[in-house]
């Protein structure tokens, strides 16, 4: 069963890319629709990521390992903390369900929306195929150059509502941080720590 977050028709291409300006805006901007491409046709990925998600009083780390194949569930197994690891949840269409011996990894949303942390990948891949891209550029995190790219909904103003931050590498194309954002405030922030598509 292929995800609703996972198919996008091809005419999402054509999005328009706003605030791509400056110096290397059209670079920015021709990377953008190439690696949006290149994640419509792929047909798996894997990796590991550290999560962080913030619901303003209380703090939490997970170490999240995943899975996708285009033709199967998105699978994610937490692998961190210690307490949480083994816990599995797999993603199929619409429906999620956790499995470990009985035991639920239970948070609560941390927007208005009902987003959790075990939500937060399938929440930037989807962003990185399919949302509207209102902000692109290349920039620097740590030593690394990357292509930044800010996703949300193309009524709103930066800073307003829901917005989804995505950094890849330039050369690999590879995904190496996301955060999700509610009203300027970062909810989820996960680093990728391995990424590998086919």
């Amino acid at each position: 069963m292929r995800h609703r977050w996972m198919c996008a028709p091809m005419m999402i291409l054509c999005l328009i890319l706003a605030a791509c300006g400056g110096e290397s805006g059209g670079q920015a901007e021709q990377l953008a629709l190439d690696i949006r491409g290149e994640y419509l046709e792929m047909a798996s990925c894997a990796g590991q990521t550290e999560v962080i998600a913030d619901y303003g009083q209380r703090v939490y780390e997970y170490g999240i390992s995943f899975q996708w194949e285009r033709e199967g569930d998105l699978v994610l197994t937490v692998t961190a903390p210690v307490e949480a690891a083994g816990i599995t949840a797999r993603v199929s269409g619409e429906q999620t369900s956790l499995e470990y011996d009985g035991v639920r990894l239970e948070t609560g949303p941390l927007n208005e929306d009902g987003l959790s942390p075990i939500d937060a990948i399938p929440a930037l891949l989807r962003a990185l195929r399919e949302d509207f891209i209102a902000e692109c550029g290349m920039e620097k995190l740590g030593e690394t150059h990357t292509l930044r790219l800010c996703c949300r909904a193309p009524e709103n103003t930066a800073g307003v509502g829901e917005e989804i931050t995505l950094w890849l590498h330039p050369e690999t194309h590879a995904l190496l941080r996301g955060e999700v954002s509610q009203d300027g405030f970062t909810v989820i922030q996960c680093t990728f720590t391995e990424f590998t598509a086919g």
